[in-house]
């Protein structure tokens, strides 16, 4: 047989292969023929658009609540398509990581649960704005909702898995602040020697750009490879907005202390909580690192957000993050927190996302007279929705002139179906011995899920916590496992490319 006939039989058998491959990846995160899931995809995706068109024609109009809501919720919409549009990617092929980690139910999950949020978001948006307005788009986003809900339900739930760094073996070692497995390039990015950084910022001039904005707008859209932005010592007073089409953004400041991005919009000062933020990113693979985002508003000003992040597989290690209410908005995706110091009062960790926080510094201050502080306020407002927020290995304390107060709780319960877990975590003085606080009467108390596991310290006692249907002790590893990196956010497809350290399991 000729050599060439002998070779594109084997490239034929290779194809061949990896389309079986491909289509067996996919009908195992499914519940529904392939082609039946794409199909009620596609048709999501075009009840999407019709919502987009309409919008549209209100995004200009002379009611500037009314217009900037409709602007928003297009800008959502139009989110939410791009999201469907990668679980139809995914769909038809298993082995792409063209857009997620390559772990294809968790990427579908995030994708999906993403753009049911930015439903809810939507149609929030018009609250108090135009009731004409919002019914009219309402009931389409209903329907919207609805199929998403349905989608979801089509994707198999994430099964627990057991790798070798959650059995007790083969855990990775680590030296110094990185991962012995990264290349010197992906551990560079922590060490900051040798790395080639894409733009300098100075407040003083020194730099390409004195404002980080500016620097981020001249950065490529949606670019697979890193781009590094160095923001050196400073007070930068502006307000910073990584766009959705901003790939793989990393900034590096000086520390936490050098380097501030500070701001003071609030829900009083006439801005809505997602978009009083200091700090807001959008667009996927963000990386922050050594840097404080600030939101000084103050407490008798409500919700003044410091970071928001919608960022998918973004990573922030030792950054700051100072306010009052609403300090920290995760409010979707794969999120993950390491060695940072966070500070608030009221709800001061909250959103939607799926988040895991390892060996951060959780400070509770004083807010308002007769105010409770609460740590967390998680949003999950579907069962199908894989979010939550998990603290692991972390330091929760308060503030000296809140010591004696007790007036701190580890969380309570932002929509029906919110989920935080505190995991191997040092508990200060300072918290209720009840633990959690109710959001409004008896509701959400069944059906959230609040968890506990190997806690520590004077404020970590369990005998007075709360008696609610959905709160509970974690009894052995195998309960807490799903709470973990490597099972949560499905960090291990993912984080080792940020060159941040992180423990994948228990630990």
């Amino acid at each position: 047989m000729a050599l060439s006939k002998i070779l594109f039989l084997l490239t034929l058998c290779l194809c061949l292969a990896n389309t079986v491959h491909s289509e067996l990846e996919v009908l195992e995160c499914l519940n529904v023929p392939t082609r039946e899931f794409v199909s009620s995809v596609k048709a999501t995706i075009e009840n999407i658009q019709q919502v987009s068109s309409v919008l549209s024609g209100f995004a200009g109009m002379g009611d500037f609540r009314l217009s900037m809501a409709a602007h928003e919720c297009q800008d959502l919409v139009d989110t939410s398509a791009d999201e469907l549009s990668w679980v139809v990617s995914a769909s038809l092929d298993g082995n792409s990581k063209e857009n997620g980690t390559g772990n294809m139910n968790s990427d579908m999950k995030t994708w999906l649960s993403g753009a049911l949020i930015d439903q809810e978001r939507c149609r929030e948006g018009f609250d108090g704005v135009n009731e004409t307005m919002k019914n009219l788009v309402s009931g389409t986003l209903h329907q919207i909702a609805s199929s998403l809900r349905d989608l979801l339900s089509m994707v198999k739930r994430t099964p627990v898995a057991f790798p070798a760094t959650c059995r007790g073996g083969n855990i990775p070692e680590t030296h110094d602040m990185f991962p012995i497995w990264l290349s010197p390039d992906v551990g560079n990015y922590l060490n900051f020697t040798n790395t080639t950084v894409d733009a300098v910022v100075a407040a003083d001039g020194t730099g390409n750009f004195s404002r980080i904005g500016d620097a981020i707008e001249a950065a490529p859209e949606e670019s697979p490879k890193r781009y590094v932005i160095h923001i050196k010592r400073g007070v930068y007073y502006e307000y910073v907005q990584v766009k959705k089409k901003k790939w793989n953004i990393m900034i590096v400041g000086d520390g936490m202390d050098a380097t501030v991005v500070r701001g003071n919009r609030s829900y009083v000062g006439g801005y809505k909580t997602i978009n009083s933020g200091t700090f807001t990113v959008k667009g996927k693979g963000f990386i922050a690192r050594d840097i404080t985002f600030e939101n000084t508003a103050g407490p008798q000003n409500e919700q003044a957000v410091a970071f928001m992040s919608d960022s998918d597989e973004s990573a922030l290690y030792r950054c700051s993050f100072r306010g009052y209410q609403d300090t920290l908005y995760a409010h979707k995706s794969r999120q993950f927190y390491r060695e940072c110091h966070i500070t608030g009062t009221v709800d001061f960790i909250c959103g939607h996302a799926a988040a895991v926080f390892q060996k951060c510094q959780i400070t509770a201050r004083r807010g308002l007279v007769g105010q409770k502080n609460t740590i967390t306020a998680h949003a999950r407002n579907d069962l199908k929705e894989e979010s939550g927020f998990s603290l692991q290995f972390c330091n929760l304390t308060v503030e000296q002139d809140v010591l004696d107060l007790n007036i701190t709780y580890l969380g309570r319960p932002w929509k029906q179906y919110s989920r935080t877990a505190v995991m191997q975590s040092y508990i200060g003085h300072g918290f209720r011995p009840e633990g959690w606080l109710e959001w409004q009467g008896d509701r959400f108390l069944d059906t959230l899920y609040y968890a506990e596991y190997m806690n520590y310290g004077p404020g970590a006692g369990l005998a007075a916590r709360v008696k609610w249907p959905g709160y509970r002790i974690l009894k052995n590893s195998t309960q807490a496992i799903p709470f973990t990196v490597s099972q949560f956010i499905a960090g291990d497809s993912w984080l080792p490319a940020t060159g941040i350290e992180y423990t994948p399991c228990l630990g």
